[in-house]
């Protein structure tokens, strides 16, 4: 029996991971199942936590937290912290009102959300939502970026570009990684791509004179390319990212294209079994563009403390996914804002522990990775081989 959502936030929800165990039996089996499967053997999947688990903390003592701040600004916007909501897909499949809980409790929390091309609302009716409840707590209203699946048809695309510019969203993300992926489940009648009605949609079906199931596809053949950066650049004034880098070499060109930011990300595992963790990446998608636009991670945040990891080794700011579902199954909009207040005072306090008053004060030297610790004290000290790691 699935339990409908609680009225508000129930009692022992402390963690993210205590709101994924009672998701559980708020879902029908096969939409917990879609939420939570990567691809493959999920290798990639449990390497987006493998990662983080491999880098400890190294504290300075007696630090100065006066005037402590978790504030940054992207894109000439406001964040009150490091911390957006992914692009989620038919949120409406955890809770009934969807994307618009979502809307409301991320404004309640002053968290930027990044609404989907596939969400189970309109995105004019996210965005109404969130200017109400904006104006409801008398702020202003947190940054709303439209993420982009390009359409079969380019001026689809280009309409869906032109409705989040008038909504009032401030960014395009446009996601490179996941136009050849499983079909996943099947909706209920209630639940759909609101947005992508009266559109062209493509089913994965053989192109007469081919053999390729599906190479030589109607679907492989409409799948991103870098012509479609350089079109999308010119046609909208707003920031465009990418959503998807994980090759620094990619990554460059995107920015030489004109790409304005970068999501690394392996799409949370699923759609390419072996992938490397985003964690993993940052460093070489860093270093190959040059602190040329802001980097941002996509997989595996869990706690604040994941949220230093990935600020200390090069991303600008982080975004949480499945989290966002669970929450919503859970207990709704209060669910949601529950658990964006939990991720941000572990980040605060893990800031705090670490002597790091403010965001520009976590970097590289405030981490240590467990396994190379670990495989160097297996060998003797005295060996004049072996470096040693400076923990001073």
């Amino acid at each position: 029996m699935t339990l409908p959502p609680h009225p508000g936030v129930p009692p022992g929800m402390a963690t993210l991971a205590d709101y994924e165990a009672a998701a559980r039996a708020h879902l029908e089996p096969e939409i917990w199942r879609h939420i939570q499967e990567g691809s493959g053997a999920e290798r990639s999947l449990a390497e987006n936590r493998a990662s983080f688990a491999r880098w400890g903390f190294l504290p300075r003592a007696l630090a100065d937290l006066r005037g402590g701040s978790t504030e940054l600004s992207l894109f000439g916007r406001r964040h009150a912290a490091p911390l957006l909501l992914a692009p989620m897909a038919y949120q409406r499949l955890a809770h009934p009102e969807g994307e618009l809980a979502v809307v409301r409790a991320a404004t309640a929390l002053e968290t930027g959300m990044v609404v989907s091309t596939l969400a189970s609302v309109t995105i004019e009716e996210i965005a109404a939502a969130g200017r109400d409840a904006a104006a409801a707590l008398d702020r202003p209203v947190p940054p709303l970026w439209f993420q982009l699946y390009l359409q079969p048809d380019r001026q689809d695309s280009l309409a869906l570009v032109r409705r989040a510019e008038a909504a009032g969203y401030e960014a395009i993300v446009l996601t490179v990684d996941a136009a050849i992926k499983p079909a996943g489940l099947t909706l209920p009648a209630e639940v759909d791509a609101v947005n992508l009605a009266g559109m062209r949609r493509i089913r994965q079906t053989a192109t007469p004179g081919t053999s390729g199931i599906i190479l030589g596809t109607a679907l492989a053949d409409a799948a991103p390319r870098w012509a479609d950066l350089e079109w999308l650049r010119s046609e909208t004034r707003l920031p465009v990212l990418l959503k998807g880098m994980l090759l620094g070499e990619d990554a460059a060109r995107a920015v030489d294209l004109g790409a304005d930011g970068l999501i690394v990300s392996n799409h949370g595992g699923r759609v390419l079994d072996g992938l490397p963790s985003a964690l993993d990446m940052l460093d070489a998608v860093s270093a190959a563009t040059g602190g040329r636009v802001p980097l941002l991670m996509d997989g595996g945040v869990r706690t604040g403390s994941d949220v230093v990891k990935a600020l200390a080794l090069g991303a600008s700011a982080v975004l949480v996914g499945r989290p966002q579902m669970h929450a919503l199954a859970v207990a709704g909009m209060a669910g949601v804002a529950h658990a964006i207040h939990m991720l941000r005072t572990e980040l605060e306090a893990t800031m705090a522990q670490l002597g790091c008053a403010r965001l520009d004060a976590i970097g590289p030297d405030r981490l240590w990775r467990f396994e190379q610790h670990a495989r160097q004290a297996m060998l003797s000290p005295d060996r004049p081989d072996v470096t040693w790691p400076d923990l001073t």
